[in-house]
């Protein structure tokens, strides 16, 4: 026959650097013979999340009186929905800045700093970016105090062309 069980812990482990748990283990007072209970993790996911890769999580459920039991989850992040150029931060900034983007899908991404009057001060990024979260630098340290605008140029494979710009104020 069944019997109840007291003060069950579940405690999970193999948490990868970018997924916040509030909570890493969860004590069940009482299980009713046969019953059921749940044990509820709360977590979030960093946006440095590499998107669409497997990793597993694994729960271990044990009893005061020893028995065990291992419960694994495998899960993946997906990519973001949209794509979007977040505002640069610091703002305003001295000397540098980091310029951040998501991309849903695989991308070809262009990011350039241009002043004012549309001319182009620097070319930060050129190349293949995964779909994700990104974030690059940008020194300013040689260019004069001002308004700068950031622009995102980003064609994935699929023929699809995002393009947003964000105003940046460097005070030297």
């Amino acid at each position: 026959s069944a019997t109840a069980a007291q003060n069950v812990t579940v405690r999970v482990s193999n948490i990868p650097s970018w997924l916040g748990f509030t909570a890493k283990e969860w004590t069940i007072k009482e299980i009713a013979p046969g019953g059921k209970d749940l044990a509820l993790f709360t977590f979030s996911a960093h946006n440095s999340a590499p998107v669409g890769r497997n990793h597993t999580l694994t729960f271990t459920i044990s009893t005061p009186s020893g028995q065990m039991w291992i419960k694994e989850v495998t899960f993946a992040v997906a990519a973001p929905e949209r794509f979007e150029l977040l505002q640069n931060y610091p703002n305003p900034f001295n000397p540098s800045t980091t310029i951040a983007y998501q991309l849903p899908a695989k991308s070809r991404v262009i990011l350039k700093v241009f002043n004012v009057l549309g001319q182009e001060v620097a070319t930060v990024f050129d190349g293949q970016m995964e779909a994700g979260y990104h974030q690059d630098t940008w020194s300013a340290s040689a260019a004069s105090s001002g308004v700068y605008i950031a622009q995102v140029v980003a064609l994935d494979d699929r023929g699809n062309r995002w393009v947003a710009r964000r105003t940046m104020l460097y005070l030297k």
